[in-house]
């Protein structure tokens, strides 16, 4: 299969192309300049012009969408509900208008909106799976609303395959020792997930057959934090009363259920193997 991947120069595009080439496909790089490293053809392309994307997506069987900014505060709100939005928009338009079947968008957590609000609150229920309602407070959760809401009605259009990955955040084998001291930890109910894991979703979301439109959250099984969940919730969120499972250890905050049953998919890269030598605990 000869795929697609927008950001492929980024934190998670770069490892898709990776994963991409080690299970059999071909994979085409498109970003706004040149990787470091080139181990694929690689297509120089602004996604925020129409003609430009689809120049940039003919001939490919699927495409992986995880261009765009990837967190608010970088840029001023409006540039990046812009970007972030119409790049969605371009990409899977072009996509149903040149006859691709099946694409899959990066989503984020941070949809939910307590990640970054600037009225705190807490999740309406433990562990988060994607009935929450989505409350964001800034352009960027907006943005991948409305990012969503573009692939609905692409499939309801079109019928074309589209997986909406909801990460956690991404972390690299060389942040391991990092994970668990993370300060913002806590606004993000210490979710995260191995880039490597997060490449493997995003494969096997254009290998599954017959999904429809489907949004799930990519996480990883447990916190990163060193502190139980008991501990964590008194502490952090001691209002949070409708816990739907079993929540002990370090048992994750948001659940990947819907990814494992769906995609095949599971984590199997655990930043607590051999990591936890001199860490304290995630804030």
């Amino acid at each position: 299969m000869k795929v697609a991947v927008t950001g492929g120069n980024g934190r998670i595009g770069s490892q898709v192309i990776v994963e991409l080439l080690a299970f059999g496909h071909e994979a085409v790089c498109i970003d706004r300049e040149l990787p470091v490293k080139r181990i694929c053809p690689t297509k120089i392309v602004d996604l925020t012009k129409l003609g430009e994307v689809y120049g940039a997506l003919r001939g490919m069987d699927a495409v992986i969408h995880l261009a765009g900014i990837n967190a608010p505060g970088t840029y001023p709100d409006e540039v990046v509900f812009m970007n972030n939005t119409l790049s969605t928009y371009h990409v899977l338009d072009a996509a149903a208008g040149l006859g691709i079947r099946k694409a899959a968008c990066a989503s984020s957590e941070s949809i939910y909106g307590y990640c970054y609000a600037e009225k705190r609150f807490d999740p309406r229920f433990l562990p988060v799976d994607e009935s929450h309602p989505l409350l964001p407070q800034d352009s960027y959760g907006l943005s991948k609303i409305a990012g969503e809401q573009a692939a609905s009605m692409i499939f309801h259009r079109t019928g074309m395959q589209i997986v909406n990955l909801r990460f956690g955040h991404v972390a690299l084998p060389d942040e391991y020792d990092w994970l668990s001291t993370y300060t913002r930890a806590e606004r993000f109910l210490w979710s995260h997930v191995d880039v490597r894991d997060a490449a493997a979703a995003c494969r096997l979301a254009v290998e599954a057959e017959g999904l429809g439109c489907e949004t799930m959250n990519i996480a990883a099984d447990d916190t990163c934090s060193l502190l139980p969940n008991a501990e964590l919730l008194h502490r952090y969120y001691p209002n949070v009363t409708d816990i739907k499972q079993d929540f002990s250890g370090h048992r994750a905050w948001t659940s990947n259920a819907k990814a494992k049953k769906l995609l095949g998919w599971a984590p199997v890269h655990n930043w607590r193997s051999g990591q936890l030598s001199g860490n304290e605990e995630c804030k």
